[in-house]
């Protein structure tokens, strides 16, 4: 059995869904993609269907970006 060791923060969450994940490129995505409390996060228009997809897979099978995609629902709710 191989265990995963990759370190999971908000860098490495942004580039598995494939967006600037340098400190500014996250920042400004923040800034510019805010969600308003009804709407979920994977229903967020900003998403490719990808982005979308891997973000619905995360929540629902509690994987291991579930707490980092959580962490990123309240920073685009700020």
């Amino acid at each position: 059995m191989i265990m995963d060791t990759t370190q999971n923060d908000l860098t490495h969450l942004f580039q598995q869904l494939g967006l600037g994940h340098q400190p500014k490129e996250i920042e400004d995505f923040i800034n510019k993609n805010k969600i308003k409390h009804h709407v979920h996060l994977a229903d967020a228009t900003f998403w490719t269907p990808a982005q979308r997809n891997f973000i619905k897979e995360a929540l629902n099978e509690d994987a291991q970006w579930s707490e980092l995609v959580d962490q990123l629902d309240v920073l685009l709710r700020k």
